[in-house]
């Protein structure tokens, strides 16, 4: 007698989510990010930037806004993981239109030698911290190095930052989000060296889990040190704006100019380097 047919098991939200959809969910904000670039190049060089290089650029989520807001506007994304890269041309540059399309350039390359369509950019940006990556003082001035030499005459370098005493901290900061919760996990800090280690995790209303979406090996810099490298790296200037608040104890969204910081638990900075 011939037995049952097994049971198909129906897969869990976490076996059916895309990671890089959920982190362009949870993590980017891709619109407000070329908002803030596009204004302050315009305020301080007096002309509209038009060619943006994104550094460490993943599935080139920002690159795709860019191009999106100007039909003058070109891109160039650079990132060492070509599946991630290979991500991004199926989901976020297919669904621009060809005219768009065509004003994106991915290279598969390290950031520290970005090649000839690389260089002569209006603005670069290292975003999402990207750049703690490089843990010593001589890597990172290696990196801001090369980002200037790649500037046009006049070119900008935007990155943002996250301090405050909450940083230091082993913890998980947990934000329900339409369909999950993305947890943000500070699971290692040594105070000797500053070596940070930190996971993106994802949990769905069905129970399911995905542990270690992404894992971050970093250097907890502070904004003196980043200030300082800048300068050393040759360029002339650096302008740090902080976000304001929003009387409940959070960020606004909006970022000022600031020569003093009121040390809160944890902020949120962005900062323009002028070559």
């Amino acid at each position: 007698m011939a037995g049952s047919p097994p049971i198909k098991r129906k897969r869990t939200q976490a076996e059916r989510a895309d990671i890089h959809d959920l982190y362009q969910r949870a993590v980017q904000e891709v619109d407000a990010e070329i908002d803030f670039v596009d204004r302050e190049f315009s305020r301080i060089r007096k002309r509209r930037a038009s060619l943006l290089r994104e550094d460490f650029c993943g599935t080139a989520n920002t690159s795709c806004e860019w191009v999106r807001r100007r039909r003058g506007n070109r891109a160039v994304g650079v990132d060492l993981c070509s599946a991630t890269l290979a991500w991004g041309v199926a989901n976020n540059l297919s669904r621009l239109r060809p005219s768009e399309r065509e004003r994106v350039t991915l290279l598969n390359r390290n950031v520290l030698d970005p090649g000839p369509a690389g260089r002569g950019v209006d603005a670069a940006l290292a975003m999402n911290f990207s750049y703690w990556v490089f843990r010593t003082r001589e890597q990172l001035r290696a990196y801001f190095g090369a980002v200037r030499r790649s500037l046009a005459k006049d070119g900008l370098f935007f990155l943002d930052f996250y301090s405050g005493p909450d940083s230091l901290r082993i913890t998980r900061e947990r934000r329900p989000l339409r369909g999950f919760t993305y947890i943000w996990d500070q699971a290692q800090y040594d105070a000797l060296t500053g070596d940070y280690v930190c996971h993106i995790h994802f949990s769905f209303p069905d129970g399911s889990r995905i542990r270690n979406a992404f894992t971050y090996h970093w250097r907890l810099w502070t904004l003196p040190e980043i200030r300082e490298l800048l300068s050393e790296a040759g360029f002339t200037r650096s302008i740090v704006y902080l976000e304001g608040d929003d009387g409940k104890g959070g960020g606004n969204g909006v970022f000022a100019p600031a020569e003093v910081g009121e040390n809160c638990p944890a902020w949120l900075a962005y900062i323009v380097a002028e070559k």
